[in-house]
């Protein structure tokens, strides 16, 4: 295998295939990246791949020139580190393996990496593999990366860190017809996000699976392009993730994202979502992000929390806070609306911060009920987040 790459976007593709590779494996293979250069014709490409046993990536490259085809599997940070050391003014590398070793040459640099035999490399299915194969999975589709992407981001940050409950871990991913939504919790908070796709693709009635919010940080790095088109399939443990953004159906799709998907059942989320709040307050959205913000300043480990007074005679809010080695704040914030009566209730400050971050409408809208009862924040239509409020001394 010989090819001439495009310095900053073959970096570019290792540290994305890189991040899902581990950095100790009882597998060396696993803490790999395997390159392979194909040549049809005069068209040239590099594909690299990475996993981890449970989610796997596969990224193409065209900016190369392929002198001869072949596979090389090196050690991933080795090839990360190396590529990141050499000096930005050389716009191409050359990468040639040789036996058992690979070489990686600059313009005044030269390194030999020893690579490890290429069927050692775990096979990764690809996209036309799952679709084509003789079982059909449970469900296909497709959706515009953007719409992918703010789904995502929109929900992932909910998600569960550390728990014994491996469902709420992921994400859930539900796709009804053309309904496609996805919900996260970690017991504490809940964020669902709700989009339209153009077509309801194949596989009947409605598909539900639980994605890892490891897989979900992958895509978000792999979807550059909003406009471009994702081919989503589903199986019965694994999700596809193809993103298409080149012309042509003929065309191979630019990356492929596989995953494990993770087992157990998601709890039964829409029973979380309040249905009664009697309360209703409007808020632009920067001013409440940027108040929450302020008297997060004063909380600590003990405690995180912000207690936030809501006037109904002059539409507005006070947020306190208080660190008994600290100091207290006390914040002011205009509401551009309100119904109901007035209600004194506290959140974890950064429970809210997370959701407004992640959302980019003007204005959001807060549901309440009564102290001890959840909150519900809402922006546009199609984002709801539900929030347990905490208890803080008198």
């Amino acid at each position: 295998m010989k090819v001439i790459c495009d310095r900053s976007a073959l970096l570019e593709a290792v540290n994305t295939v890189g991040s899902v590779v581990p950095t100790r494996s009882p597998s060396p293979a696993l803490s790999c990246v395997k390159l392979t250069a194909t040549k049809t014709g005069s068209v040239g490409a590099l594909s690299l791949a990475g996993t981890d046993a449970e989610v796997a990536i596969a990224l193409g490259l065209s900016k190369v020139d392929v002198v001869q085809a072949g596979v090389a599997v090196v050690s991933a940070d080795r090839l990360r580190a190396i590529i990141g050391s050499i000096d930005e003014k050389d716009q191409t590398l050359t990468i040639e393996l040789d036996g058992d070793n690979c070489h990686i040459k600059g313009t005044r640099s030269r390194f030999k990496l020893f690579a490890f035999p290429a069927n050692d490399f775990p096979p990764l299915p690809d996209m036309a593999q799952v679709t084509g194969g003789p079982t059909p999975p449970r469900a296909t589709f497709n959706v515009p990366a953007g719409t992918l992407l703010r789904l995502v981001n929109r929900t992932a940050f909910a998600t569960a860190r550390e728990t014994s409950r491996y469902a709420i871990n992921g994400v859930l991913f539900r796709r009804d017809g053309k309904k496609l939504e996805m919900v996260a919790t970690d017991g504490r908070r809940l964020a669902l996000c709700r989009a339209s796709l153009k077509a309801a693709g194949e596989g009947t009635g409605v598909t539900s699976a639980i994605i890892p919010t490891k897989c979900l940080g992958l895509l978000t790095r792999v979807a550059h392009d909003p406009e471009g088109n994702v081919k989503v399939a589903i199986t019965d443990n694994k999700a596809f993730f193809a993103f298409e953004d080149g012309e042509g159906k003929e065309k191979s799709p630019r990356a492929v994202v596989s995953t494990t998907l993770v087992e157990g059942a998601f709890p039964p989320y829409e029973d979380v979502i309040p249905k009664d709040q009697d309360k209703k307050i409007t808020a632009a959205r920067e001013d409440l992000m940027r108040a929450v913000r302020q008297a997060e300043i004063l909380t600590n480990e003990e405690s995180r929390g912000v207690r936030m007074s809501f006037n109904n005679k002059d539409k507005s809010a006070k947020l306190f806070s208080r660190s008994p080695e600290m100091g207290e704040s006390e914040i002011e914030l205009a509401l551009s609306g309100y119904e109901g009566e007035n209600i004194e209730i506290s959140f974890n400050p950064r429970f809210i911060a997370d959701a407004l971050k992640m959302v980019d409408e003007p204005e959001v809208l807060i549901e309440l009920k009564a102290p001890n009862k959840p909150g519900l924040f809402k922006a546009g239509a199609d984002f709801v987040y539900v929030v347990m409020p905490v208890n803080l001394p008198s």
